[in-house]
């Protein structure tokens, strides 16, 4: 059987932090102000290249938003 590690690959590049900071942020908080959403974007395309990881964290927040569970601020 697959250990957990290979199930759940860690965050591995400080973009991808810097990603998973601010998305745990808006979902903890259960809202997305446009503020939020231009400092998610700049931070994701800064480096060019979006990862597995860093489309995971994304992913997330487009979830919540379907599932109605973070509501949008300012749009």
């Amino acid at each position: 059987m697959n250990s957990p590690a290979l199930l759940y690959p860690s965050i591995s590049t400080p973009a991808e932090i810097a990603v998973k900071q601010i998305v745990d942020k808006i979902l903890s908080s259960g809202k997305m102000s446009r503020q939020d959403h231009n400092l998610l974007t700049s931070t994701i395309l800064a480096n060019g290249d979006i990862t597995e990881g860093e489309r995971r964290l994304i992913n997330r927040v487009f979830d919540h938003i379907q599932t109605g569970q973070l509501k949008l601020l300012d749009w």
